[in-house]
């Protein structure tokens, strides 16, 4: 699986985790589930992505956690609650629009399942975001189920992420290539202490001439292998931190997202759904607890010691988004799908060579 850092490109000024994934955030874990066949002649190209933010079970002990929208032409359920309450109790999942609500429906009964011993356990509203990857996928909301949704959650581990045309990346474009999952970490030290800030993006979104790959306009470069109409498309980025952030702090993390994807090439136009959500697991609220509870948390607001750590944890969400949409376009593999529509893989060769010659012409 190609990554983005094999061309020579290595974006930002902050070191990346050991895996340079989300999954860098001790913890979190990363699942996938993939459909990829024809069903009486009718291409399926969809899946689910399942995202655990800590190693325990959250309806127990829950995440300070936000969102924020960018452009808001797309779903997040859950939105409301985790802003309203500040902390995320569910696994995050991943998929095209039209399967929202079967998704929906199945990380409800999967949930109920494993906390039914629980008595105190009311229910789960679950997050799950889509991108709309209907210009491969012609399953029109058939293709995933209980099986689909139950393997990805179960699935889901800690250690690398796979990228690219898998789970809920199957069927998504990337300025007019094919995109799709992708995933980056960064590293940011205050004195003994040093916390990770990771990214998991679900890219379905661009139009070719803008895509810039660390400043290089590749876009410009490569102007063949286009698709037909395309919509505008979607981004969903998960930003995950070991940081003892508290609620309002995650959701000025999840803000810097749309910095990321702007870098790329993303100007988050009127019909695309860019939803950005943060959660921090340097705090866990147990569900069962006291009325009152001791939390950590970071100064911030010119403290005076020095500067202020989520400066430096704003950079790194910025880094990390961007790096995780790289990965996820030079990790994508071409794909037939629905009435003949393709997505072409950007072409590695091709790439190489536009990265070697703007670093001539830069002078390193």
């Amino acid at each position: 699986m190609a990554r983005i850092r094999d061309f020579g490109i290595t974006p930002g000024l902050l070191p990346a985790g050991p895996l340079n994934a989300i999954t860098d955030v001790s913890g979190v874990r990363v699942g996938h589930a993939t459909v990829y066949r024809d069903v009486d002649g009718v291409p399926w190209r969809t899946g689910v992505t399942a995202i655990w933010p800590h190693g325990g079970n959250p309806a127990r002990e829950r995440v300070y956690a936000a969102t924020f929208p960018l452009n808001g032409f797309g779903e997040m359920t859950a939105r409301s609650v985790v802003d309203e309450w500040g902390v995320l109790d569910s696994p995050i999942l991943l998929t095209g629009t039209n399967h929202v609500g079967i998704v929906y429906h199945w990380a409800v009964q999967y949930l109920q399942e494993h906390n039914r011993d629980d008595p105190g356990y009311l229910g789960a509203i679950p997050m799950v975001a889509e991108c709309d990857d209907g210009y491969l996928d012609g399953s029109l909301g058939r293709a995933i189920g209980r099986e689909e949704v139950y393997a990805a959650l179960d699935g889901a581990a800690s250690g690398a992420v796979a990228e690219g045309c898998i789970g809920a990346g199957t069927g998504m474009a990337l300025f007019g290539f094919k995109g799709g999952i992708g995933t980056s970490s960064r590293l940011v030290a205050f004195g003994d202490r040093q916390y990770r800030v990771g990214a998991l993006a679900l890219t379905n979104y661009g139009h070719r001439p803008e895509l810039r790959i660390d400043g290089i306009p590749v876009g410009r470069v490569i102007t063949d292998l286009l698709p037909g109409t395309v919509g505008e498309g979607s981004c969903i980025v998960v930003l995950a931190t070991d940081a003892p952030l508290n609620p309002r702090q995650c959701q000025r993390l999840a803000k810097r997202a749309a910095l990321g994807l702007a870098r790329t090439g993303s100007t988050a136009g009127d019909m695309s759904g860019e939803i950005f959500m943060a959660f921090a697991t340097g705090n866990l609220i147990p569900r069962h607890s006291a009325a009152e509870i001791t939390v950590r948390a970071l100064v911030e607001g010119a403290p005076g010691y020095g500067p202020s750590p989520l400066g430096a944890l704003f950079s790194a969400a910025v880094e990390a988004t961007e790096e995780a949409v790289y990965n996820a376009l030079v990790a994508a593999e071409t794909v037939v799908g629905g009435d003949g529509h393709v997505l072409h893989a950007i072409p590695h060769e091709r790439l190489r060579t536009i990265v070697q010659r703007f670093a001539q012409l830069r002078g390193y």
